[in-house]
C-alpha cells in the first residue's frame, strides 16, 4: 500500500539554516532511519526536501470567467511549513507510523495513504 509522508516544522527553513553542522547531521541520521526502517518493512519509491513557501506558486479555481490565477506562497498559510516528503510503499498504515516515528521528532509528520487510481 502506498504512502505519502508530509514533514512539516514551524520556521522549517528559519531553524534549518540556523542550525549548526552537529544539528544537521543529527537531522540527517534520523532520515537516514526512516530510510532503513522503510526498506525493512516495504520500499523507498521516492523523496526529497522542497524549496522555501517563497518559492512556491499556486495555480487557483477558475474564477467564474474561467481564468485561474497564480498566486506565489503555498497551497494553505499556515505558521508551519512543508519541508520535505516521502513516497512510501509497505503493509498498511500502521506499518507506515511506525517507520514514520524515526524521522526528526521536531516535525509534524502527516502519513496519508494514496488511493490507486487505477483502472479495474
Amino acid at each position: 500500500m502506498k504512502f505519502l509522508v508530509l514533514m512539516a516544522e514551524k520556521d522549517s527553513f528559519a531553524r534549518w539554516e540556523a542550525a549548526d553542522a552537529a544539528e544537521h547531521e543529527a537531522a540527517f541520521a534520523r532520515f537516514e532511519a526512516f530510510a532503513r526502517a522503510v526498506e525493512e518493512r516495504g520500499s523507498m519509491l521516492g523523496g526529497d526536501a522542497l524549496a522555501s513557501p517563497d518559492q512556491a506558486r499556486t495555480l487557483r479555481p477558475a474564477d467564474d470567467a474561467g481564468v485561474r490565477s497564480v498566486v506565489a506562497g503555498p497551497y494553505a498559510e499556515t505558521v508551519e511549513q512543508l519541508g520535505g516528503f516521502f513516497l512510501i510503499d509497505v503493509a498498511d498504515l500502521e506499518t507506515a507510523l511506525e517507520a514514520a516515528r524515526e524521522l526528526p521528532e521536531s516535525y509534524s509528520v502527516e502519513v496519508r495513504p494514496i488511493i490507486d487510481m487505477e483502472p479495474g
